[in-house]
């Protein structure tokens, strides 16, 4: 993992679960990592325990659908650090329900988060970058940006629109030495089901989440994608439990 020693990573919903994984590695690895996430006490507890260890963090108050906030990110991370390597935008929440139930409420939120958030971060991320003449910008997509089941049509939709902003972007920052990784998890063991609040879809979820996979297999594909040579730009990774079928 020589390719991710002394970088700068800043990584949104750092609290738990992906977020939470991909700092322990990263850093471990010799990364200077910035954790953001709007439950200041687990990443500053986070940021604690990763310095103890011998590590270089930053924990930053953040909620990424304050696009001056996710810019405030930034701006502190290149303060302390000088520079911002890689970007992980990944936030992201998932209270599913069938459409006739007009949650119109959750549909907000998973777009403000899911799709608002990474394009904040973007935002944030790129003047820096191209100043720099060099990055990577890793957003998090999911299995459902590749399909769609019932009672997951939003979700998928922001997941869908990751994928299809990646492309675009990858497209368009290649004068600049950016790199661009979408990274689209199956069942995971986080918390991002804990966000269903309808109990039939609560239900399915559990079922669907019963072989997850532990957070650091999300941590390693991170890790794999930083690590290439720079000249290497690992543009999609989709992965998934050995035994899950959709």
């Amino acid at each position: 993992m020589s390719n991710i020693k002394n970088k700068v990573v800043v990584i949104t919903g750092a609290s738990s679960g992906l977020g939470e994984a991909a700092a322990r590695t990263l850093s471990a690895a010799g990364a200077t990592v910035v954790v953001g996430a709007r439950r200041t006490d687990r990443i500053e507890a986070l940021v604690s325990e990763l310095n103890a260890a011998g590590g270089n963090a930053l924990a930053v108050a953040v909620d990424v659908t304050r696009a001056e906030q996710v810019q405030a990110l930034v701006d502190q991370t290149v303060k302390a650090f000088g520079r911002v390597d890689v970007l992980i935008n990944n936030a992201g929440l998932m209270p599913s329900s069938p459409l006739e139930m007009l949650k119109i409420d959750d549909w907000d939120r998973m777009i403000d988060v899911n799709l608002k958030g990474v394009l904040y971060g973007i935002a944030a991320a790129l003047p820096v970058m191209k100043e720099q003449k060099s990055g990577h910008i890793i957003n998090v997509s999911s299995v459902s940006g590749h399909k769609v089941s019932p009672g997951t049509a939003v979700y998928a939709a922001t997941k869908h629109g990751v994928r299809v902003i990646s492309e675009g972007l990858r497209q368009e920052v290649k004068p600049y030495n950016i790199r661009t990784t979408i990274i689209s998890p199956g069942a995971i063991a986080t918390e991002l089901p804990d966000s269903v609040s309808v109990p039939e879809i609560a239900a399915g979820i559990k079922e669907f989440y019963k072989d997850a996979i532990p957070a650091d297999s999300f941590a390693r594909v991170v890790a794999f994608a930083i690590e290439q040579p720079t000249e290497v730009d690992i543009n999609e990774i989709l992965f998934r439990p050995t035994s899950q079928e959709y």
